[in-house]
């Protein structure tokens, strides 16, 4: 299962407006573009400098799985940053995001009741401060489990709690997840 970090690149991926160089010689005269040089691709990729140069200039074509997944993810990182910037923006102030999830869920009341966990498919739109936070704290570098956590919330508070008109006090715990995608 992929990551809710995942999830989020992907969700602003679908923002872009072109698609990303395809060829590895495009990707790495992106990259060199990009990073003001051979060295520093050469770093960022954990390959040779005379490597990256062979590869722009054409001399090497297919690059070995390992580099094509690393080479396609410092691609992917770095392209189109303003229509990615635009879209984290669009979903933190307006939009809000929407989370698709299959995982299992289960709650404790207030008065001492409980809900036995269960396996649940939720598909919830989340306010634009849950969007904002999951970015932020993405940003930042924050676990999968703490990106989680907000996630769970937005959910309790949305989907559990009707935007917080019932159920006050419900604890959701959000557990052994099976799918979960973001969407803006």
């Amino acid at each position: 299962m992929d990551s809710l970090g995942d999830s989020l690149d992907r969700a602003l991926e679908k923002a872009f407006t072109r698609p990303a160089p395809k060829s590895a010689q495009a990707q790495m005269k992106y990259l060199v573009k990009q990073l003001k040089g051979t060295n520093a691709v050469a770093q960022a990729l954990g390959i040779s400098q005379r490597t990256v140069e062979r590869y722009v200039t054409g001399k090497i074509k297919r690059p070995r799985q390992d580099l094509r997944a690393r080479l396609e993810a410092e691609v992917k990182k770095r392209w189109q940053p303003q229509v990615r910037a635009k879209a984290r923006q669009k979903a933190a102030t307006t939009t809000g995001l929407v989370v698709s999830t299959r995982a299992r869920f289960g709650f404790e009341a207030a008065g001492g009741t409980t809900d036995d966990a269960r396996i649940r498919d939720i598909t919830q739109a989340l306010p634009p401060e849950y969007a904002d936070q999951l970015f932020t704290a993405r940003e930042q570098g924050a676990g999968e489990d703490q990106l989680r956590q907000i996630a769970a919330d937005g959910l309790a508070r949305m989907y559990f709690r009707a935007n917080n008109s019932r159920a006050h006090g419900l604890d959701v715990e959000f557990t052994d997840v099976e799918r979960l995608d973001i969407d803006l």
